[in-house]
């Protein structure tokens, strides 16, 4: 065969890439989605289902390129067209998914080289694993084309900006990153002026604790979360009050503990801090410092969280949620980290000491944790009948707040 009759008789794939897998999540289509037809249907749901999404703009184009190839294509000339998706949680999952369902459709249409398609979006990302497997001859990325005028830049703008501030992948970084940036920076100006009052560092200070503390509330939905346990306080619900005030007294033990645990590093050690100070000498001070407040705060720490989550236990027997065996399975290991904890603070304070203690409760730990799933597994099958009607009422209420949100 020559060398015109083979280039004749190659095969091209046109490929569509979805990265995130919101053909997935938003259409419920399951991919590889082999043939034109098959890519026009799912386009529709997927547009349908979110007109400004960019992944459904590239599989309209990626279906306009193979009829406008097939309007010219020579004789021996085969054409397909392909979607393949990663996962939502992105990173090697996403492309261990891209990478085999790749194969499944190379399995299916053999061809010689591709034409990928994409809406631009983590481009870098996806051609080293495409071109591991077969040669890519072009590249068209797919950018949606905005109107100029203020009004409609506005709406974009706001679009976007709603994106980051609710959606949690975007807002842990975006928002809850800053958040305790700024969080940090304000204890440490407080710490640097240490005893001295200056209104203007003070303004300063409050300022970054109370930004920083909004953006961190927005980023992680803190303030959503506190809204629910006030909102089933507001309707009486006795599960409700007794979440609501173990997560009170909970949070309040725990602060006191951090707050016997400073007031003792200060009232140790503050007279040490002088500007400017020895590096060495620092770096002799700050594993004592933690020594010691770990050793100060942990007792009333670890009883702070299994008060929170003893009262989350209580509330979820008295709803029949599953969540029961789980929250209770963590009460022990809680209890048992104290130990752990404390022997770490021994040997921050003193190296000296041999880690034997340490070790040794570290496999206590892990045999707790072992002990504990096992027994609420056992349990939780045996007493499967109590909690059923809440699960399924549960999973309900989680596919309905899926699709509002």
């Amino acid at each position: 065969m020559s060398k015109d009759e083979k280039q004749a008789s190659e095969s091209l794939l046109i490929l569509c890439v979805d990265r995130d897998d919101d053909i997935g999540r938003k259409a419920g289509v399951k991919t590889p989605i082999i043939g034109k037809e098959e890519n026009l249907r799912s386009a529709l749901k997927l547009i349908l289902a979110d007109p400004e999404e960019a992944d459904a703009n590239a599989m309209f184009e990626a279906i306009r390129l193979y009829d406008a190839l097939n309007k010219s294509k020579k004789s021996g000339e085969k054409y397909e067209i392909a979607t393949i998706a990663g996962s939502e949680i992105g990173g090697i999952t996403a492309d261990r998914k891209l990478v085999a369902e790749l194969g499944e459709v190379l399995k299916k249409f053999p061809a010689d080289g591709l034409i990928l398609v994409t809406d631009g979006f983590s481009d870098e990302d996806i051609m080293p694993l495409i071109q591991t497997r077969i040669p890519v001859t072009s590249v068209r990325r797919v950018v949606i084309k905005h109107s100029e005028s203020i009004e409609e830049t506005a709406a974009i703008f706001s679009r976007y900006w709603r994106m980051i501030t609710e959606d949690p992948r975007y807002s842990r970084i975006a928002l809850g990153l800053p958040g305790v940036l700024l969080i940090s920076l304000g204890i440490l100006i407080l710490l640097k002026i240490f005893i001295r009052f200056d209104i203007y560092t003070w303004t300063a200070i409050i300022g970054l604790i109370i930004l920083g503390s909004y953006l961190l509330g927005k980023g992680y939905g803190i303030d959503r979360k506190i809204s629910a346990i006030f909102s089933r306080l507001y309707h009486y619900s006795i599960s409700g009050m007794v979440e609501g005030f173990s997560l009170t007294f909970g949070f309040i033990i725990i602060s006191i503990g951090f707050y016997q645990a400073g007031s003792f590093v200060v009232s140790k050690y503050g007279s040490a801090f002088r500007f400017p100070m020895d590096a060495e000498m620092l770096m002799a001070i700050i594993p004592l410092i933690i020594g010691w407040f770990i050793n100060k705060a942990i007792t009333l720490a670890i009883v702070g969280i299994c008060t929170i989550f003893l009262g989350k236990s209580i509330a979820y027997l008295l709803e029949r949620d599953t969540r029961f065996w789980r929250t209770v399975a963590l009460i022990p290991v809680s209890a048992w980290s104290w130990t752990i904890l404390n022997e770490i603070s021994r040997i921050i304070l003193d190296p000296s000491l041999p880690p034997d203690s340490l070790v040794m409760s570290v496999i206590i730990g892990i045999a707790i944790i072992v002990v504990s799933g096992l027994a609420t597994l056992l349990l939780s099958r045996k007493y499967r009948d109590f909690f059923g009607g809440k699960t399924k009422k549960r999973k309900t209420e989680d596919v309905k707040t899926e699709k509002l949100s």
